[in-house]
C-alpha cells in the first residue's frame, strides 16, 4: 500500500522533482543555441535508454512487446515524438517562462481530449475553467503584440500532443504492459531522430556532451522521485508542484539567459496555473469518475525520459473519491 502518512515528504520530493526537470530544460536551451533539434533528441534517447532498461528490470509482468491496443499505440507513440520535438525546439528559442506558460496549458487540453477519448463529462465548472486557462494563453502570446513564430507554434503543439499522449495513457494504460508503454516513444524517437541526424550532426566537445549527460540523469531522477512522491502524498497535493517550474524558470533565464519574465507574460501565466489549479482541486474532490488530469501523473511524454504512470501500482493510481 502507498504510503500517505507523510504527505509533507511526497510534496517536497515533487518539488525537488520538477527542479530537476527545470534544470534539465536548461540543458536543452544551452544546446539548442548549437545542435539541431534531432542531434538533442538522439542522443537525450541513447544516454537515458540504458537507465529505463534498469527500471524495466523490476518489471514482472508477462506477456510480450506487442502492444494489446496497436492502433492506440501507434498513435500514442506519435503524439510522444511530435511533442518531444516541439518542446525541445521551443525552449532553444522562446524565453523559458513563455514555453513553460504555454505548456501548462496541458491539464486544460486534457479536460477537453477526455470527453471524446474517454467519455467523460465535462460540466459547468470545469468548462468554465478551461475557457479561462485558454484566455490565458492567449494573454501570453499577445497575438496583437507578439512577433508570433515557430517557437511559440511549438509550444503550443507540445502542449496539445503531450496532453493527447496524456489521455491516451489513460485510456489503454491498464491493459498494457509497462515495457510497451515506455519503451515505444523512445525507439520511435532513436529510429526517427537517428534517420534524420546525419543531415544535421556536428561533433560534440566534451563540455556538450557532459550536458547530454546530466539531461539524461536529471530526467532519470525527476522521474523516479515523482514516483515516490507519488507514494507518499495524494495525487492532488502532488500534481499542483509542477508549476513550480514557473518559479525556476525566471530564476534561470534570469540567470543563465539574461531573460525577464513581463507583466503580461505573468499575468497570463497566473491565468494558466489558477485555471489548473482549479480542475485538479476539483477532480481532487471527487467531481470526476475518470479524473484524467489528477491521474496525469509525468510531464508531457516526449519519448526521452521514463513514464512514471506504468511504473505505479493500482494503490498508487487512486484518486480518493469524496461525493459529500
Amino acid at each position: 500500500m502507498p504510503d500517505r502518512t507523510s504527505p509533507l515528504s511526497g510534496i517536497l520530493l515533487a518539488l525537488l522533482a520538477f527542479a530537476a526537470f527545470s534544470t534539465h530544460d536548461i540543458a536543452v536551451k544551452m544546446l539548442g543555441g548549437g545542435y539541431a533539434v534531432f542531434q538533442i533528441l538522439f542522443f537525450s534517447v541513447l544516454l537515458t535508454f540504458p537507465l529505463v532498461v534498469m527500471m524495466l528490470l523490476r518489471d514482472n509482468q508477462q506477456g510480450t512487446l506487442i502492444p494489446v491496443h496497436p492502433w492506440w499505440t501507434a498513435l500514442r507513440t506519435v503524439s510522444a515524438v511530435i511533442t518531444g520535438f516541439s518542446a525541445f525546439y521551443a525552449f532553444s528559442v522562446l524565453p523559458l517562462a513563455q514555453v513553460y506558460a504555454i505548456i501548462f496549458a496541458s491539464p486544460l487540453i486534457i479536460t477537453l481530449l477526455s470527453i471524446p477519448i474517454l467519455g467523460e463529462r465535462v460540466g459547468l465548472h470545469r468548462g468554465g475553467a478551461v475557457i479561462v486557462g485558454l484566455a490565458g494563453v492567449i494573454i501570453v502570446l499577445r497575438p496583437a503584440d507578439l512577433d508570433l513564430g515557430l517557437g511559440h507554434m511549438a509550444a503550443l503543439t507540445a502542449a496539445f500532443f503531450g496532453a493527447l499522449a496524456a489521455v491516451i495513457m489513460r485510456k489503454i494504460g491498464r491493459d498494457e504492459r509497462t515495457a510497451v508503454m515506455m519503451l515505444y516513444p523512445m525507439m520511435a524517437n532513436f529510429v526517427i531522430m537517428g534517420a534524420l541526424m546525419p543531415f544535421v550532426y556536428r561533433p560534440m566537445p566534451l563540455p556538450d556532451l557532459g550536458l547530454w549527460v546530466m539531461m539524461a540523469v536529471l530526467a532519470f531522477a525527476a522521474s523516479v522521485a515523482l514516483i515516490h512522491a507519488y507514494r507518499r502524498a495524494e495525487a492532488v497535493l502532488v500534481a499542483p508542484m509542477q508549476y513550480s517550474q514557473i518559479l525556476w524558470a525566471a530564476l534561470y533565464g534570469w540567470w543563465f539567459f539574461d531573460e525577464t519574465i513581463d507583466l503580461v507574460t505573468g499575468l497570463g501565466a497566473a491565468v494558466i496555473i489558477a485555471s489548473g489549479l482549479y480542475i485538479v482541486l476539483r477532480e481532487g474532490r471527487g467531481r470526476s469518475n475518470n479524473s484524467p488530469v489528477l491521474r496525469t501523473r509525468s510531464r508531457a511524454e516526449t519519448g526521452t525520459a521514463p513514464r512514471i504512470s506504468p511504473m505505479l501500482s493500482d494503490e498508487d493510481r487512486t484518486v480518493p473519491q469524496d461525493r459529500s
